[in-house]
């Protein structure tokens, strides 16, 4: 994790770093056990608050997967009819000045091959709802993720600052919406400016 500046989120200190004996070049990122269930707590708010909003949207299915197990490799699956169904993904922040996401291999690799996942960006508020939701495009993300160079080695884990132009306002999953526009939080974040018309 890191802070609206860019800084790492570390629980040790340089003092501590150089009594290991330890050179420091530059940031780094120290696990931290508070770090961390921060970051678990803002994933879980995201997904409570992101199904509050397909439920009162009128979605007739909707299921939190991720409660069951990680291996869906999305969060939420929400289902209109037969030919209307998604899965969501969800990544969710409370800083609204830049959109950082965590994809694992395995969210990714869903994402190759189903063509219902999607990836939902949730701006968490302090009072536990969202903020705003925008939709991350399915090819950037497929292009920003890193190339496996070697067959000794290869990604489990990739950190991504998501450009305004790779996020659609709203909840948007193929040809349709998940939902109404005048559900969705509409504060201006991350350099989006309200819901776009779909593509006819």
């Amino acid at each position: 994790m890191v802070t609206a500046t860019g800084s790492p989120v570390v629980e040790i200190s340089d003092s501590e770093l150089r009594g290991m004996g330890t050179v420091v070049a530059g940031p780094q990122v120290q696990w931290s056990r508070a770090a961390e269930e921060a970051r678990r707590a803002i994933g879980a708010a995201g997904e409570q608050a992101l199904l509050r909003l397909l439920r009162w949207g009128g979605v007739p299915q909707v299921s939190h997967v991720a409660a069951a197990s990680d291996a869906y490799g999305y969060d939420i699956e929400a289902v209109r009819s037969l030919a209307e169904s998604a899965h969501l993904e969800v990544k969710s922040t409370t800083d609204p000045t830049r959109l950082v996401i965590h994809l694992t291999r395995h969210e990714y690799e869903v994402m190759a091959t189903d063509p219902e996942w999607c990836l939902a960006a949730v701006l968490m508020g302090r009072d536990g709802n969202a903020v705003n939701v925008a939709t991350v495009s399915r090819r950037w993300l497929h292009s920003a993720v890193p190339a496996d160079k070697a067959k000794e080695g290869r990604w489990e884990s990739v950190r991504l600052e998501v450009p305004v132009y790779a996020m659609t306002p709203g909840l948007v999953s193929g040809p349709w919406r998940l939902l109404p526009d005048a559900l969705v939080p509409s504060q201006p974040v991350w350099g989006l400016q309200g819901p776009v018309p779909l593509p006819v």
